[in-house]
Protein backbone atom coordinates (compact mmCIF):
# COMPACT_ATOMS: atom_id res chain seq x y z
CA UNK A 1 0.00 0.00 0.00
CA UNK A 2 1.10 3.13 -1.06
CA UNK A 3 -0.27 6.59 0.40
CA UNK A 4 -2.26 9.02 -2.14
CA UNK A 5 -2.73 11.61 0.17
CA UNK A 6 -0.77 12.90 3.50
CA UNK A 7 -1.77 16.34 5.81
CA UNK A 8 -1.71 17.58 9.11
CA UNK A 9 -5.06 17.75 10.75
CA UNK A 10 -6.22 20.23 13.37
CA UNK A 11 -2.40 21.08 14.39
CA UNK A 12 -2.83 17.26 15.89
CA UNK A 13 -2.85 14.67 14.01
CA UNK A 14 -1.36 13.65 10.53
CA UNK A 15 -3.98 12.14 8.25
CA UNK A 16 -3.04 9.13 5.48
CA UNK A 17 -5.19 8.41 2.80
CA UNK A 18 -4.05 5.16 1.27
CA UNK A 19 -4.44 3.62 -2.23
CA UNK A 20 -6.84 1.34 -1.03
CA UNK A 21 -9.15 3.69 0.14
CA UNK A 22 -8.30 2.96 4.07
CA UNK A 23 -7.44 6.15 6.47
CA UNK A 24 -5.22 6.41 8.71
CA UNK A 25 -5.00 9.26 11.66
CA UNK A 26 -2.24 9.38 14.09
CA UNK A 27 -1.41 11.71 16.86
CA UNK A 28 1.30 13.95 16.27
CA UNK A 29 2.60 13.01 19.82
CA UNK A 30 2.44 9.33 19.07
CA UNK A 31 4.08 10.04 15.87
CA UNK A 32 7.23 11.74 17.93
CA UNK A 33 7.32 9.78 20.72
CA UNK A 34 7.84 6.21 18.36
CA UNK A 35 10.15 7.96 16.37
CA UNK A 36 12.42 4.89 14.56
CA UNK A 37 15.58 6.86 14.18
CA UNK A 38 18.21 5.08 16.16
CA UNK A 39 18.89 8.53 18.25
CA UNK A 40 15.19 8.09 19.93
CA UNK A 41 15.09 3.84 20.19
CA UNK A 42 18.71 2.88 19.83
CA UNK A 43 20.49 0.20 17.48
CA UNK A 44 23.07 -2.48 17.58
CA UNK A 45 26.18 -2.03 15.05
CA UNK A 46 28.73 -4.99 15.09
CA UNK A 47 26.84 -6.55 18.04
CA UNK A 48 26.88 -3.90 20.19
CA UNK A 49 23.68 -2.49 21.35
CA UNK A 50 23.15 1.85 21.54
CA UNK A 51 20.22 2.65 24.02
CA UNK A 52 19.60 6.59 24.12
CA UNK A 53 18.92 7.85 27.35
CA UNK A 54 15.15 8.67 27.47
CA UNK A 55 14.00 11.90 27.94
CA UNK A 56 12.44 13.38 31.10
CA UNK A 57 10.93 16.47 29.10
CA UNK A 58 8.81 18.11 26.61
CA UNK A 59 9.03 21.07 24.35
CA UNK A 60 5.91 22.12 22.44
CA UNK A 61 8.00 21.97 19.68
CA UNK A 62 8.36 18.32 20.01
CA UNK A 63 5.29 17.88 18.47
CA UNK A 64 5.07 20.33 15.59
CA UNK A 65 5.93 19.19 12.12
CA UNK A 66 7.84 21.75 9.75
CA UNK A 67 7.79 19.46 6.83
CA UNK A 68 7.47 16.11 5.50
CA UNK A 69 9.58 15.28 2.46
CA UNK A 70 8.92 11.78 0.63
CA UNK A 71 12.05 8.86 1.20
CA UNK A 72 12.17 6.77 -2.41
CA UNK A 73 8.71 5.25 -2.49
CA UNK A 74 8.44 3.95 0.62
CA UNK A 75 8.54 6.21 3.35
CA UNK A 76 8.71 10.12 4.53
CA UNK A 77 10.98 12.03 6.57
CA UNK A 78 9.57 14.20 9.19
CA UNK A 79 11.16 17.63 9.99
CA UNK A 80 9.66 18.52 13.19
CA UNK A 81 10.22 22.27 14.53
CA UNK A 82 12.66 21.61 17.17
CA UNK A 83 15.07 20.15 14.09
CA UNK A 84 14.91 16.48 15.16
CA UNK A 85 14.24 14.86 11.47
CA UNK A 86 16.53 11.59 11.35
CA UNK A 87 13.41 9.29 11.95
CA UNK A 88 12.37 7.61 8.70
CA UNK A 89 8.68 6.44 8.75
CA UNK A 90 8.10 3.41 5.79
CA UNK A 91 4.65 2.61 5.37
CA UNK A 92 4.96 -0.52 6.99
CA UNK A 93 5.36 1.81 10.28
CA UNK A 94 3.14 3.86 9.85
CA UNK A 95 0.51 1.18 8.87
CA UNK A 96 1.60 -0.64 12.32
CA UNK A 97 1.54 3.02 14.00
CA UNK A 98 -2.21 3.47 13.74
CA UNK A 99 -2.93 0.09 15.05
CA UNK A 100 -0.76 0.40 17.98
CA UNK A 101 -2.19 4.16 18.98
CA UNK A 102 -5.62 2.70 19.01
CA UNK A 103 -3.79 0.10 22.07
CA UNK A 104 -2.12 2.42 23.03
CA UNK A 105 1.07 0.56 22.43
CA UNK A 106 4.57 1.83 22.78
CA UNK A 107 6.90 -0.09 19.96
CA UNK A 108 8.96 -2.82 21.03
CA UNK A 109 12.39 -2.48 20.31
CA UNK A 110 13.85 -4.80 22.87
CA UNK A 111 14.78 -7.17 19.57
CA UNK A 112 18.01 -5.05 19.38
CA UNK A 113 20.90 -7.29 21.02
Amino acid sequence: MKPTQIKIQNKENIFIKWNNEKETIISLKYLRDECPCANCKGETILLKTYRPPKLNFATPDMYVIQKIEPVGSYAIQITWKDGHNTGIYSWEYLMKLDEDEKENKKQNYQPLI
